[in-house]
């Protein structure tokens, strides 16, 4: 399962067992944080982007493979680079997984620019030169393309489609899993629930679910587990084989435990022992467990769980073309933070609903309110750790930059992330296979390459206006 925009300046190898319990630890916690195996593999040098196309690599071609190009269970690497350019869009075949329903109507397509325009605009885009962040030399938007080992990009502006691009394991029918942006979703759904009242965010966790019992979350509100504000307990110190991370990976293993296992079963039973650490409401802390606090917070008051409600309030009525799937764990409960996979498409369609302010092919989906309270943003006093958006804050599960296009966004490891520009009138959803995981490797070329699109839409639409 996997989560989440990790920006922590410390990652460790981790040693691989043979045993199936170890592989699965491994391979969860992978998931559930860093990609760790991908990012301590991704120190040394990393092939290229051109280099590591799973293509090139030639990654299961072949009936069957070479034994060298096959990637599956045992392996306790196939998360790691240059693998993971390949897993990326095939995680159904490593885990477990439920599926976000699209339902059985027709899509709603997206609105394009004409073809000629289109193409005069992406080679516009192409050519874009920015400066990267702390950088002293030049890049184009192409450059960063291949820099940031992007598998899709799409591009919406004033809600039509302006560029539109494929590279890696990802084609324009295919998935990719969207790492911690599924956060974003799980957070959106709360805010919803929020705004039409049918979740009160002031009440105690406690009060929602009596069986958290004396874990930590018991005394924290729904509001500090949606901004991340709680005092919890949750170790990703990957060197100490009892750090909390390796407890919440067994917790989650889909696969019967080991003879002899005492720990929790499941997401939910790991967050009925999680300990306190610090005091509530005090600081921004991203920990992937309150996002599964989240989760659980949300199949209580609904009766639902996170699948079947983002089926029921997104996929279904924003007219999503593909169904999207999401991790779950030996008890079927999703991975809310961080087990999706979808297309890049409804992705753009998600973040153009985020920019409509909840609205979508002529229809509400959820009240204006909903957006309002997310691009306003979180208490940023609070909220520090991350250099390459020093003036950000987190609030419903979403990263809020503070600039000054209004810009927030939904973020994942290696790349993902769908940026909403309200300024620019833009939506642009990129998905990746970078070969680390934190984000901060990756924002120095991604954000400076996102405004000067951003700006240069905007140039455009203004040129387009004095000619007539």
């Amino acid at each position: 399962m996997f989560s989440l925009v990790a920006h922590r300046n410390r990652l460790e190898d981790v040693s691989m067992s043979s045993s199936m319990t170890k592989w699965l630890a491994i391979s969860m916690a992978a998931l559930l944080c860093w990609g760790n195996a991908a990012s301590a593999h991704a120190q040394q040098a990393p092939l290229s982007a051109q280099d590591s196309d799973p293509r090139v690599m030639g990654w299961m071609q072949g009936f069957p493979p070479p034994a060298d190009k096959i990637i599956t269970q045992p392996d306790a690497n196939y998360f790691s680079f240059p693998k993971l350019r390949w897993s990326v869009c095939h995680l159904r075949e490593f885990l477990p997984t439920e599926e976000i329903s699209r339902g059985i109507g027709a899509p709603v397509p997206l609105s394009h620019v004409p073809d000629d325009a289109r193409t005069r605009m992406a080679r516009e885009i192409d050519a874009l030169s920015f400066m990267p962040l702390k950088g002293n030399k030049p890049m184009t938007w192409e450059q960063s393309l291949y820099a940031n080992y992007t598998d899709g990009v799409l591009i919406l502006h004033k809600g039509q489609v302006v560029y539109e691009r494929y590279f890696g394991c990802l084609k324009e029918d295919g998935k990719h899993a969207i790492m911690s942006m599924t956060k974003s979703i799980t957070g959106l759904l709360a805010q919803i629930l929020v705004s039409e009242g049918k979740l009160d965010d002031r009440l105690l966790v406690r009060d929602m679910i009596p069986e958290i019992g004396n874990s930590a979350f018991a005394t924290a509100t729904v509001r500090q587990v949606m901004d991340m504000t709680t005092g919890v307990k949750y170790s990703e110190d990957y060197s100490d084989p009892n750090a909390d991370i390796w407890l919440y990976s067994r917790a989650a293993s889909p696969l019967p435990k080991p003879e002899g296992y005492q720990g929790p079963d499941g997401y939910w039973a790991y967050l009925q022992q999680v300990q306190p650490e610090g005091k509530h409401g005090d600081a921004f802390h991203y920990k992937t467990i309150n996002s599964d606090m989240l989760g659980w917070i949300i199949s209580r008051v609904t009766g639902k769980a996170v699948t079947e409600l983002a089926s029921e309030r997104l996929w279904r009525p924003m007219g999503a073309e593909q169904d999207a799937y999401q991790t779950v764990d030996g008890k079927g409960v999703p991975f809310a933070g961080g087990g999706i996979t979808a297309g890049l498409r409804d992705l753009g369609r998600l973040g153009q609903l985020m920019l409509n302010g909840g609205e979508i092919n002529g229809k509400r989906l959820f009240p204006a309110d909903v957006i309002k309270r997310i691009q306003a943003g979180g208490d940023q006093s609070k909220f520090s750790g991350f250099p390459t958006i020093p003036n950000g804050s987190y609030t419903s599960q979403w990263w809020v930059f503070h600039n000054t296009h209004g810009a927030y966004a939904a973020r994942g490891v290696h790349g993902q992330t769908i940026y909403v520009d309200p300024t620019a009138q833009m939506v642009l959803v990129r998905l990746a296979s970078f070969p680390q995981a934190q984000n901060g490797f990756i924002d120095p070329t991604s954000l400076p390459a996102y405004q000067a699109v951003a700006e240069h839409l905007m140039k455009s639409a203004q040129a387009s206006r004095s000619a007539r």
